[in-house]
């Protein structure tokens, strides 16, 4: 279910025709007024305000959207009130999605059972043991195999499946569902996909397990070719597309790996499992892995969610070494696609991780962790690798060789959007080159000539194989622009400052009422956080386990505010200003609807010449006014604080009294 269909149910309905339906409404200026069907009474105070799209009680204090009334009106919680008005609207939810869930949930126990058996296997069975010493002869420790669940399927046709059916009381279509085992031609029943290789097992962002990799492991006892050797298939082997499993959307140890991710800002990518195996292991958290695979959009889709800044490590041979330039030459025409769209942010730097010659990342992660750690640190934006690269190969002491030179290097140059540093980049070509700048300039503002031959990662990127419409057709991708159309834009900043900052839940645990929030499923979110905390015994919040409690809408909600890119507060106190900044407009939104009423009741009265009322109403509007007064100063404060601390130098590097006074705010907080 996509985070839009809260927005398009909005948008096909109206909320005065809904409310209607159960209150009878008399128009009343720009609102429509009527007795409250939640609470008795005489004198109408229940208002629907069609421009906000809300309803509010000024008797019982309800409020909210159209969904909060039909959850209100029917005694329902809102996936189903969301489902009701879906209908209602002709917006297509899946009905199946209930169904579907438990069935990965019965898949998912399947596919833990089997990593359990296959962990036990290499641990503690003697046909395991071949397997505990490759691993630990390429660097790997006990800790990190258990950490992992490493595991060893045995070299036997049906040994996971028999254990499986006849210990676990799995199916055999379950089985087969999750990719685990294969229909037998010969005879009755399945055998295992999965036969004498190391397996890996393959997570998603929340840690749920969706596949497997395994890896062959050499036997020195039986030949690997001629009249002897048997085909045991390829040397590693993914699940595949299964319910749970899409290789083109994973990345091993994405789980592991988003929030170092998120911290850093950058995202290092490997392909192989042990490359990213051994990179958490020597506590190179951001590494992920992309399962020996070209990178695809719903790859980077994933990875950008946590860092726009992406670096390729790649195997030092030939094929991989294609490969990072394939895929950062793409990625690197995509950066230009991103700022131009709604995505602005999303990707912003490409680079290539340059490891000594002849040494896979595994290995030097292991050896030289310094060496590893310098080079992921200064990775080399990707125009400066291609240029380097592609003067290594063309001689550009000779005419042919500078004008292959910049014809490789062109098409890429043209996709930067930023005028610094294409210019910089440009400079750089014409150093290399031996090409004047002003030729080069000339060439590059040109219409390209489709006679010349383009680079391999141009010819890819123009195939659509990557580009922003591709990445962002995941069907999980995460849309900032759907997620806008679901909540207040104030919503949206507070929800994401407590998810991406959850220390700062516990001071509105009593302070922000669901109620306070204006759309249904800004409070639904609200409710699921306090309710993860109360159900942890000590009352901490588990990102992973809300996310997971969350329906599908709004779980692809919550994974849509805290992949957003908006900068953070780099203080907790410049935090805390932030988050009361959102309180205050939220009370102030609050204040106007009562103002507002209060107005309306006020020309009501005067129409009717009841003096009293009028008098009394007039006041209560005076002193409603001034607290909205003395909110917008409250408001005014708190922006100016943030300028001031904004603007603050850090205390450790200064020594003097003087070297402490703050700068003047030049903008906007």
């Amino acid at each position: 279910m996509s985070v839009g269909v809260a927005a398009e149910i909005k948008s096909k309905l109206d909320i005065v025709e809904l409310v209607g339906e159960s209150v009878q409404l008399k128009k009343a200026g720009t609102t429509f007024k009527g007795l409250c069907p939640f609470h008795s009474e005489k004198t109408p105070s229940f208002v629907v305000t069609p421009t906000r799209e809300s309803w509010h009680c000024f008797g019982c204090g309800k409020g909210g959207d159209l969904f909060s009334f039909v959850m209100e009106r029917e005694a329902i919680e809102f996936p189903e009130a969301l489902r009701r008005l879906a209908g209602r609207a002709g917006v297509e939810i899946d009905e199946r999605t209930s169904r579907e869930d438990a069935h990965r949930k019965r898949l998912r126990e399947v596919l833990d059972t089997a990593i359990s058996f296959y962990y036990q296997v290499l641990t503690t069975t003697k046909a395991g043991q071949p397997a505990l010493d490759y691993l630990r002869g390429r660097g790997f420790t006990d800790a990190t195999l258990e950490a992992h669940q490493i595991g060893y399927a045995p070299d036997a046709w049906d040994a996971t499946s028999k254990r499986l059916i006849e210990k676990r009381g799995f199916r055999e279509e379950e089985l087969e569902a999750v990719g685990l085992a294969l229909r037998s031609q010969r005879r009755r029943g399945v055998y295992d996909r999965f036969r004498g290789r190391v397996i890996f097992p393959i997570r998603d962002a929340s840690g749920g397990a969706t596949g497997l990799g395994g890896r062959i492991l050499d036997r020195p006892d039986e030949p690997t070719q001629g009249p002897g050797a048997r085909d045991r298939g390829p040397k590693y082997l993914n699940t595949p597309a299964t319910p749970l499993f899409d290789k083109s959307r994973t990345l091993y140890l994405i789980d592991r790996a988003k929030a170092a991710m998120r911290r850093s800002g950058r995202a290092i990518l490997v392909e192989g499992n042990t490359d990213a195996l051994m990179a958490h292991q020597q506590g190179f958290d951001n590494v992920v892995g992309t399962l020996g695979t070209a990178l695809t959009p719903g790859q980077i889709e994933l990875v950008t969610r946590y860092a726009p800044s992406v670096a390729m490590a790649y195997d030092v041979d030939a094929a991989g070494q294609s490969a990072a330039t394939f895929g950062a030459t793409e990625l690197s025409a995509l950066i230009g696609e991103i700022e131009r769209s709604p995505y602005r942010g999303r990707l912003t730097e490409v680079a290539v991780v340059k490891l000594p010659d002849g040494r896979d990342p595994d290995e030097v992660m292991r050896d030289d962790p310094d060496v590893w750690r310098a080079a992921t640190e200064h990775a080399q934006p990707i125009m400066e690798y291609l240029i380097e690269r592609h003067a290594a190969r063309h001689d550009p002491r000779t005419v042919e060789g500078r004008d292959r030179l910049v014809k490789a290097i062109l098409p890429t140059l043209r996709s930067i959007t930023d005028p610094v540093r294409r210019d910089g980049y440009l400079q750089l070509l014409a150093r290399r080159s031996g090409v004047d700048e002003r030729v080069l300039l000339e060439t590059l503002h040109r219409t390209e000539d489709r006679s010349a031959p383009r680079s391999a990662g141009e010819g890819r990127q123009a195939g659509g194989r990557i580009n922003l419409d591709a990445v962002m057709s995941s069907p999980d991708a995460l849309d900032p622009q759907a997620a806008a159309k679901a909540l207040e834009p104030v919503e949206a900043t507070l929800l994401r400052l407590l998810l991406v900052h959850p220390e700062h839940q516990t001071g509105l645990l009593d302070r922000l009422a669901p109620d306070a929030l204006i759309t249904t499923p800004a409070r639904e979110l609200w409710r699921a956080i306090v309710a993860d905390r109360h159900a942890d015994p000590e009352g901490r919040f588990n990102r992973d386990r809300f996310l997971a409690a969350l329906d599908p809408m709004l779980g692809a909600l919550a994974r849509t505010l805290y992949a957003r890119v908006d900068p953070s507060p780099d203080s907790d106190a410049l935090l805390g200003q932030a988050i009361d900044q959102c309180l205050l407009v939220l009370e102030k939104r609050r204040l106007d609807e009562i103002v507002e009423y209060k107005r309306a009741e006020l020309t009501e009265a005067v129409a009717s010449a009841d003096d009293a009322l009028a008098s009394s109403l007039m006041n209560e509007v005076r002193d409603l006014e001034t607290r909205r007064l003395e909110l917008d100063r409250r408001r005014s404060t708190t922006t100016l604080l943030n300028r001031f601390n904004r603007n603050q130098p850090n205390p450790s590097q200064t020594t003097t009294s003087e070297s402490r006074t703050p700068t003047p705010a030049g903008g906007p907080a």
